[in-house]
């Protein structure tokens, strides 16, 4: 079996919140239009987890999706090379995750969420995605 990957995907609150996806149960993640982005989301496989970002309003890692399919073309985009996958809930963290504690959080300071700010899907490290779990008084489930 493949070892899980980590990624940190984004989405404004506002847009789609954690908590409408828990309520679906699971979504196509369309309307990547940035080509690291797109490359990214081209390497996730199911079963990887994500750490699920609100950004600009709420600014912090608030919960755990995982990755249902592999990437394929996304429907939002007919006849260009963007890429969409599904994604489906774990489980939301017992405490948000702030942007401003990861920036002050030394372990963190590499963290793409920082150093590739722009980029709405992004791999994170085991450690990374550990450590922001522990941040958000969090486990996975069994």
């Amino acid at each position: 079996m493949a070892k899980t990957q980590y990624w940190l995907i984004k989405s404004e609150p506002s847009v789609y919140p954690y908590a409408q996806l828990e309520k679906e149960r699971k979504t196509d993640w369309t309307g990547v239009r940035n080509y690291e982005a797109r490359n990214n989301l081209r390497a996730m496989k199911p079963g990887d987890l994500c750490l699920y970002y609100h950004s600009n309003e709420d600014k912090a890692v608030v919960a755990v999706a995982q990755v249902l399919t592999a990437a394929g073309p996304d429907p939002t985009a007919p006849g260009e090379d963007w890429a969409s996958l599904e994604v489906g809930p774990v489980v939301a963290l017992q405490q948000p995750v702030e942007l401003a504690t990861i920036k002050k959080t030394a372990a963190l300071k590499d963290i793409q969420l920082i150093t590739r700010s722009r980029i709405s899907v992004v791999p994170v490290s085991a450690q990374h995605f550990k450590l922001i779990l522990k941040l958000g008084k969090t486990t996975l489930p069994k």
